[in-house]
């Protein structure tokens, strides 16, 4: 590793839109860490991603144990340069059946985790001079969606807090920015929709591109919005959607 590496954490990045992500990262020459609960899909991930990835342990979900790993990290590193907030959780359940806990148990995950990790490392990006965060919203903030509460009041706050973490960052060297996805196909989502043909008619009659998208689409717009070409965007919440979130 050469000084000028540049060195990424990918919360939730051995699967799905976090494997995505982190594998532009690797493809952009950046030394990525991916972190999650499960070592097994960690260490698959890693074996997939090669030499610029590093698999670590860690459960957001257990927010005290977020400064010591950021804290670890630094010791191995010597910095964070990058950190993308992916790891999430969601719950489909009627409004008036979601339990205090569920409510605050996706809240915590989706919510309480990215302000606790970031604030770790933005600590030590303030050290640096310099650095970018990027967070991993969703269109369940630009509009309403049924059946996931929890879920949508937890992105809808990420977005706010994009933004004020924008405005007081920047001007300290390190830019904030999020990303919203729309119906991004996975193999759990094709099922889903499959299972639900009315839904399914919704989701493409409003989404002008006509079409789901891939998880390179994040990944490739997520590699753009931490790269020195997007050096004057800050404070953005980007919709990759296929303009879902402006479809009639």
């Amino acid at each position: 590793m050469t000084p000028t590496t540049k060195i990424a954490l990918v919360t939730g990045g051995g699967s799905g839109l976090g494997l995505a992500i982190a594998e532009n990262l690797i493809a952009n020459g950046i030394t990525t860490i991916i972190a999650g609960r499960d070592a097994d899909k960690l260490n698959t991930a890693k074996t997939t991603l090669g030499e610029l990835c590093i698999a670590r342990v860690c459960d957001v979900s257990n927010l005290a144990s977020i400064p010591p790993f950021v804290e670890s990290l630094i010791d191995e590193f010597g910095k964070i340069d990058i950190l993308v907030n992916n790891a999430g959780i969601n719950q489909k359940k009627d409004f008036t059946e979601v339990t205090d806990d569920e409510f605050q148990s996706i809240l915590t995950t989706n919510l309480c985790a990215v302000f606790s990790m970031s604030r770790e490392v933005v600590t030590h990006m303030l050290k640096q001079g310099d650095g970018c965060i990027l967070n991993i919203s969703s269109m369940a903030s630009h509009y309403g969606l049924p059946k996931i509460i929890a879920y949508t009041a937890s992105k809808s706050a990420i977005d706010g807090m994009t933004r004020a973490m924008a405005v007081e960052l920047s001007p300290k060297g390190i830019r904030v920015n999020a990303i919203a996805p729309g119906f991004i196909y996975s193999a759990m989502t094709a099922v889903a929709l499959d299972s639900d043909p009315e839904r399914k008619a919704k989701v493409f009659s409003r989404t002008p591109m006509g079409e789901m998208g891939q998880p390179e689409d994040i990944g490739k717009a997520a590699a753009f919005l931490v790269s020195d070409a997007a050096k004057f965007i800050t404070g953005v919440i980007l919709p990759v959607d296929g303009g879902n979130s402006i479809g009639f």
